[in-house]
């Protein structure tokens, strides 16, 4: 079993973006409800850990001061300049909420407490799933996403001399990571996604491989509708292995945004939880220093299924299936997997498996050779 802690507090759940928005912070607690239920802190080996904000150095690692000051003011309902400036309004994706500079800033310390704790050799890996805003750009908010704390913990663990691999399988681009580390070789960034053709936020070809001596160095695995757990491990297995293996890195960061489970009401591919789950166990051999945040995720069921099988695989534990009664009662969950596979007619599975097919190749034919690997690679 690794050494393992989970970010967490009642502070990151509290929120409310809009009474409307399908950004639910309450998936959260959800979640770590659920871990409780199955004692998953007790032990010497797991760690409940609070989080705490991200200072303005911090912030300004990535961001803008001009926006930062903006976020800060907009929170206090202080509006000297348009809020549409920086990506903001009343009825889009980035809602003004009372207090949001707070819970953004909470959401990146929390991050960079998993970061410090791995990077200090106190756990083996540590699990922020209030985290993952990867959307986020220097100057303005995207997709639900106020501030990027996986690029300001990367930047926190780049500061110490450190190598880091970033994998994304969130059902959206990674972007905001992307961009930020596109022109340099000391990132690693894999992006698994659904692609820019049908989802936002339209980017993540495998085109977009990075600049200078990045090149090579911003991997992108676009996927169809209706991709399933099979199509999806196997793009996974024959791609980002081999690269991370090749790059070797110090430390790994993941994304494990849970939206591409299918009852997801955003996305369409086609994941089970168990699916989610295997990715997740076949992301924590890659490397043994491990930081994982959590993304997307908009299914109020399967976002903490899902998160407490990803937290049971960072531990090295196999929780039982069936969920205690309370929390059943509760919440109305009966098993952490899905024992009702979604259904996917046979073209659907045809196109799935050929576009997969096809980002892979290209993945292999002009990827790969940049890391002088074999295009043949498994």
């Amino acid at each position: 079993m690794r050494r393992a802690a989970f970010i967490y507090d009642e502070a990151l759940s509290h929120h409310v973006l809009r009474e409307d928005h399908v950004l639910r912070p309450t998936r959260l607690r959800y979640t770590y409800e659920l871990l409780e239920s199955y004692h998953a802190f007790d032990g010497q080996s797991s760690h409940l850990v609070p989080p705490r904000s991200a200072t303005e150095a911090e912030l300004i690692s990535f961001h803008t001061q001009e926006y930062v000051s903006a976020v800060r003011d907009f929170s206090e309902g202080r509006f000297s300049v348009d809020p549409a400036q920086f990506n903001f309004s009343d009825y889009g994706d980035n809602p003004i909420f009372p207090g949001m500079f707070q819970a953004a800033s909470l959401a990146v310390g929390a991050s960079l407490v998993a970061a410090e704790m791995v990077a200090k050799g106190e756990v083996d890996a540590a699990f922020n799933a209030a985290g993952g805003f990867h959307h986020a750009a220097p100057g303005y908010a995207s997709g639900f996403c106020i501030f990027n704390d996986p690029v300001i913990a990367i930047n926190y663990l780049l500061g110490l001399g450190l190598r880091v691999a970033y994998v994304d399988i969130d059902a959206h681009h990674g972007d905001g990571v992307q961009n930020a580390f596109y022109g340099t070789d000391k990132v690693l960034t894999i992006s698994l996604h659904e692609s820019g053709r049908f989802l936002f936020p339209g980017s993540g070809d495998v085109s977009e491989m990075g600049s200078g001596v990045g090149r090579g160095y911003a991997v992108n695995i676009p996927l169809a509708p209706f991709t399933g757990d099979d199509i999806y491990l196997r793009a996974f297995r024959e791609v980002v292995p081999p690269l991370v293996s090749r790059f070797t890195p110090d430390i790994l960061v993941t994304q494990l945004g849970a939206d591409s489970h299918y009852l997801d009401p955003l996305t369409h591919l086609r994941l089970t939880a168990q699916g989610f789950v295997q990715v997740v166990k076949e992301l924590g051999v890659l490397c043994p220093h491990w930081v994982a945040l959590g993304g997307g995720g908009y299914e109020m069921g399967a976002v903490p299924r899902s998160w407490t099988l990803a937290y049971g695989a960072i531990l090295g534990r196999d929780f039982p299936d069936a969920i205690l009664e309370s929390y059943r009662e509760k919440y109305g969950l009966r098993t952490l997997s899905d024992h009702q596979p979604p259904a996917i007619d046979a073209a659907s599975r045809l196109q799935a498996q050929a576009f997969a097919q096809a980002s892979v190749a290209a993945v292999k034919r002009d990827v790969f050779p940049l890391h002088n690997l074999a295009a043949s690679s498994q």
